[in-house]
């Protein structure tokens, strides 16, 4: 007769060509069985590509937009959105907002910035897209019918002509801008701000991303309330703004080169 199998256990194996008593064979089969748990796979979710400033110009090239790649930081760099510091382009706040993500460049260790697909449909970059390049007739960002309606009331309003051509509404805006033109920087007039909001600002300096505003109207109370709106705006975007009063106008060469500087831009 067969004995069981199992350690320091003697008794007879329950049937023949079994290898363990009816106890140790009870025992055994009472254990839980331990199975393999095979984790799944985890799924690997693609993020979107982030996109270059050379990508961004192949993009809107394919959208019927002549944009040299060189150009792309440019117009972000105007919107407030970029930072150019030697050779490194560094995100603002604002443009972390806008989707961008900082890089280094592990060989030369100079700073860029990637983008979300995004970029490619805000409207903020399409419009400055289409106030600074020059695009096909086939372009399909076309001027809404309130961008018309203003440029219109515009035409109508700005009856004086500055130094360097520019239309403006009021002597003292041709003071402001042949100041500005005399002192030698680049500006803009009624520039519209880079924002989603339909807004104006009256001057524009690209070099320090500044915009000025002169309050002339003090007794209206609808431009009072316009006014109070566009400071609101400029806080809440946190854009470089300098206020100009009619007793600022009267003082422009003290006035200006002061708080210019305060911005980072020097007037010689």
């Amino acid at each position: 007769m067969e004995t069981c199998s199992q350690p320091n256990c003697n008794n007879p194996v329950s049937k023949p060509g079994h290898t363990l008593c009816y106890s140790c064979w009870k025992t055994a089969k009472a254990k839980p069985t331990i199975k393999t748990i095979i984790s799944p796979k985890p799924k690997i979710v693609n993020s979107p590509m982030l996109l270059s400033a050379t990508k961004i110009s192949q993009k809107l090239n394919e959208q019927n937009y002549s944009v040299h790649r060189n150009n792309v930081n440019r117009i972000l760099s105007e919107l407030g959105l970029l930072e150019k510091k030697g050779t490194d382009w560094t995100a603002t706040r604002r443009g972390i907002a806008f989707g961008a993500t900082q890089k280094n460049d592990p060989k030369t260790g100079n700073s860029y910035v990637l983008w979300s697909p995004n970029i490619l449909e805000n409207r903020i970059f399409l419009e400055a897209i289409k106030n600074i390049i020059t695009e096909t007739t086939d372009s399909t960002i076309l001027e809404t019918k309130s961008e018309q309606s203003f440029r219109e009331k515009f035409r109508e309003s700005a009856k004086f002509r500055t130094t360097d051509g520019h239309w403006v509404r009021s002597k003292a805006e041709v003071m402001i801008d042949n100041w500005l033109y005399m002192a030698e920087l680049v500006h803009a007039y009624e520039r519209r701000l880079p924002i989603a909001e339909e807004v104006y600002c009256d001057f524009y300096i690209p070099s320090g991303k500044v915009y000025l505003e002169y309050w002339g109207y003090e007794n209206d109370s609808k431009y009072l309330d316009r006014k109070r709106e566009k400071q609101r705006i400029y806080q809440q975007y946190e854009l470089n703004l300098i206020e100009i009063v009619d007793e600022n106008v009267r003082d422009l060469d003290d006035f200006l080169p002061r708080i210019l500087l305060t911005f980072g831009v020097q007037v010689s």
